[in-house]
């Protein structure tokens, strides 16, 4: 079996060229096995390298084509409501916040988002302008993919693909869960909810603590109600063990009984 290659014609003679001093004694029958030598290293190089396996996370931690490093300081906005939508983020450290501000100039918080969440992923819709702004709550690292390259990866790279369909499914079901909490729940059990979310309560069975950055303004536009209602249940969560606060806000599992009551009694309206 011969491993030819296109390039080992041109290797062959390079190397050979470089060590020209030591070649110029020995017979064709030597050269024979080291061109064979070359071919198979060629080949085992492309083999190797075609089957490398696609890392979606190192996809998304290093600089490429249609891929690159944004940095905003706390409270700088990534992207306005109404931008031209060309890329997706990919939040890689910090907490930032998705909202949504109405012709009468109410804001509402939509989503906050950390490390490993996609966002202004409506682009793949065909959306030329962005319907909600994002802003940086802490400093924030993100990766923006152009809408181009993203598209290149999904259709390329099966591990990539499920991990953006996983990160859209997560996200129809939060906005789900969003809509049945406002409908349904007081905002006494819907700040509960949301505060147990941005603990991460739930997840590898261990809270985190909060970000003071996240003010009581920001949860009541989050919760649909007014700042005054946010400060009155987080000193009736703090009173009650629920909450505690330290150099961060600490969320208790406790606070889960909150949010599992059925008691009408608690039902405040918003």
């Amino acid at each position: 079996m011969r491993y030819e290659t296109p390039f080992t014609d041109e290797i062959f003679h390079r190397t050979t060229m470089a060590f020209r001093g030591p070649f110029v004694g020995l017979s064709w029958a030597f050269r024979g096995p080291f061109r064979f030598l070359v071919s198979y290293w060629v080949q085992l190089m492309a083999a190797i390298k075609q089957s490398a396996p696609f890392d979606p996370q190192q996809f998304l931690a290093k600089v490429g084509a249609g891929r690159s490093n944004l940095k905003f300081a706390a409270n700088a906005t990534v992207f306005a409501q109404g931008d031209r939508a060309d890329s997706v983020l990919y939040v890689q450290q910090g907490k930032a916040k998705v909202t949504v501000t109405a012709s009468s100039g109410k804001e509402a918080v939509v989503a906050i988002l950390s490390p490993g969440d996609f966002f202004g992923e409506s682009c793949m819709l065909g959306q030329p302008v962005r319907m909600a702004g994002a802003t940086a709550i802490t400093e924030l690292l993100v990766m923006r993919i152009e809408k181009s390259a993203l598209i290149a990866a999904v259709h390329e790279h099966v591990e990539f693909a499920e991990l953006f369909i996983a990160h859209l499914l997560r996200r129809e079901r939060r906005v789900e869960d969003d809509l049945i909490d406002q409908l349904f729940n007081s905002s006494e059990k819907r700040l509960a909810r949301t505060l147990l979310l941005l603990a991460n309560f739930g997840k590898e069975d261990k809270s985190e603590p909060i970000l003071t950055h996240i003010s009581q303004e920001t949860l009541a536009e989050m919760i649909g109600t007014t700042r005054s209602r946010v400060s009155h249940f987080m000193t009736k969560f703090r009173k009650l063990g629920l909450i505690e606060y330290k150099d961060k806000l600490v969320v208790n599992s406790s606070l889960l009984r909150v949010v599992l009551n059925d008691d009408s009694r608690d039902v405040e309206d918003v």
